[in-house]
């Protein structure tokens, strides 16, 4: 199982920007990338890093008709410039057994 996360305050609310009129939630794949970018995003201080399942990422559907996610490679580089993923691939990434392999952003392959 693939750990995902996303921003939550402690009142319930998911952090998510705004991006040509529909809310953007990033998600990310690490607890650490998380926190690095809740570092360099002064609207983020109030929200922590979830770990996502199944429910939680429905809750957040059935919330927000108009939500859309994307994947957070680099903490260091603006949100917005995340990859863009549909929820179905998020529930898969989210349920797989084997989690595909990533580099990190800041690893070298040959090290």
């Amino acid at each position: 199982m693939t750990d995902i996360y996303a921003m939550r305050r402690a009142n319930g609310d998911w952090f998510a920007l705004e991006d040509e009129g529909r809310l953007r939630i990033p998600v990310f794949y690490s607890s650490h990338d998380a926190f690095m970018a809740r570092l360099r995003t002064a609207e983020m201080l109030l929200f922590s890093p979830i770990a996502l399942d199944a429910q939680l990422l429905n809750e957040i559907v059935k919330a927000r008709s108009e939500v859309d996610f994307c994947l957070v490679n680099n903490p260091f580089a603006s949100l917005k410039g995340g990859n863009p993923v549909q929820h179905a691939q998020l529930a898969s990434l989210i349920s797989s057994a084997a989690p595909p392999r990533r580099w990190k952003w800041l690893s070298r392959p040959w090290s």
